[in-house]
């Protein structure tokens, strides 16, 4: 970089807003998995949309490509600078602009950490019901630009789901001011859906206005043995009949999922006597008027007498409450403490998850006999973590060297059942060449068009989701 463009840029980001530390980037340089890692010669961390702007229109007028990014959690690599581009952190963008109780909503910047959106709609006894392992340190700007999903979906659905407005900073530096806090708004086309899911390819979100809800008055959350996973997608079938409609999160854990958080989280323990190849970790959630807890209980008794269910185990308190749900939050870093493994973010219709875990399962174990299937996630709403450690005889190496080919084995699979390779986790540049696979040439088409229209020097997050 010129040290002339560099003078600018560190400039436009003011006196605290940048760094050319080696040492300050590089946690900025690679994923929480270690897969990715990548080089960049700045650092830049505005703290007001005017800076970003600024620094956005010195990019454009220069042709410096710029990797927008928040709290460094993402798993596809689309938050790393691959190729020396500009870092730009929204990380000291931490305002929460406002909370407005009586219409249910709350506008913060894109740095603000999802945890401390929560606990700022909690003070006002209200729900952020977008919630996920990775809260403490994910960034709203970051979960926007994803389309985070997360374990309450099932009821609440996606991140777009829960935004009104937004304001984004465009290639050019312009400000796009869709910070609307309407519950309808029919008026054109609704333009910041566009930038949620992007992946900072079309924009920059420097602040959102986001829905809240009531807080729930009463959670059941219980953790249900199952023989199998089509006795789960039953359960949830049974579950939401018994409890009209309040699941928040319904959750498909395995045998060896337990075992693993109990070899390698401390103070984790199987909450049933007797193990089972499959479990269900499910919460209910209404309020004070609804006896939810009897609700629950009566389901689970019918579930365990037609066979759905063989066992379980209801909290009774917050701490075991906490602890039902540590089981499944904790199972990634479980997972990655055993080693090397693949992985797969993906969706299939509900009804069809059993199948294609038997389908897809066989197919891999067939190219690498002994790998141990670690399937997981969000049964709910078809989400499934499809994942495999790799064999206890086998190196990691040998093992991570099948990644592409059952990656591509796993996708098509998920393809013939009418399902998506990115469910929740995006694109970034670990699935980019696989899109075209898997989407028409005209959606392809169009998704490049609006690259092209938003982004035509091709300078934000380039090579990332799309390649022009």
């Amino acid at each position: 970089m010129k040290p002339e463009l560099a003078a600018r840029l560190k400039r436009a980001a003011g006196a605290n807003g940048f760094s050319e530390d080696p040492a300050e980037i590089a946690p900025h340089l690679e994923e929480w998995r270690s897969k990715y890692k990548g080089k960049s010669p700045l650092l830049l961390k505005p703290a007001t949309t005017h800076e970003v702007s600024a620094i956005l229109a010195i990019c454009n007028d220069t042709n410096t490509a710029v990797v927008p990014q928040g709290g460094n959690t993402g798993l596809v690599g689309g938050q790393i600078p691959f190729d020396g581009e500009i870092l730009l952190s929204l990380s000291r963008m931490k305002r929460v602009r406002a909370l407005d109780r009586a219409a249910q909503t709350i506008s913060v910047e894109a740095g603000v950490i999802l945890i401390d959106v929560q606990r700022a709609a909690e003070s006002a006894d209200l729900l952020f019901p977008l919630s996920l392992a990775a809260e403490g340190s994910a960034t709203i700007g970051g979960n926007l630009s994803t389309n985070a999903g997360g374990v309450n979906v099932l009821r609440y659905g996606m991140a777009r789901d829960l935004v009104l407005g937004l304001e984004v900073v465009l290639a050019d530096g312009r400000v796009l001011d869709l910070q609307r806090a309407l519950r309808k708004d029919n008026s054109g086309y609704d333009l910041k859906q566009l930038f949620v899911g992007s992946e900072g390819t079309l924009g920059v979100i420097t602040a959102a206005t986001l829905k809240l809800f009531p807080r729930p008055a009463v959670r059941v959350t219980a953790f249900v043995a199952v023989p199998s996973p089509d006795d789960a997608v039953k359960l949830l079938s049974h579950m939401q009949a018994q409890t009209g409609g309040q699941l928040s999160a319904f959750e498909l854990v395995p045998r060896i999922g337990i075992e693993l958080v109990a070899a390698h989280i401390p103070g984790a323990r199987d909450p049933l006597s007797a193990g089972s190849p499959w479990y269900v970790l499910l919460e209910a959630a209404g309020v004070e008027q609804l006896d939810l807890n009897r609700s629950v209980e009566t389901s689970l008794a019918t579930a365990m007498q037609s066979g759905m269910a063989t066992d379980a185990v209801i909290a009774s308190n917050e701490t075991q409450r906490s602890a039902l749900w540590a089981l499944r939050e904790n199972l990634s870093e479980a997972q990655k403490s055993e080693g090397a493994s693949i992985k797969h973010d993906v969706s299939v219709p509900i009804s069809a998850i059993p199948s294609f875990l038997q389908r897809a399962t066989a197919a891999v174990l067939a190219v690498v006999p002994g790998a141990r299937p670690v399937s997981f996630g969000h049964i709910g709403d078809g989400n499934i973590h499809f994942n495999f450690s790799a064999p206890k005889d086998r190196s990691p190496d040998a093992f991570l060297a099948h990644w592409d080919e059952i990656q591509r084995i796993v996708h098509d699979i998920v393809h013939e059942f009418g399902g998506s390779i990115s469910a929740e986790h995006g694109i970034g540049v670990q699935k980019r060449d696989q899109l075209p696979r898997y989407k028409s040439a005209l959606e392809m088409e169009l998704m490049r068009t609006l690259k092209r229209a938003l982004d035509p020097k091709n300078i934000l997050n380039p090579g990332k989701v799309i390649a022009l």
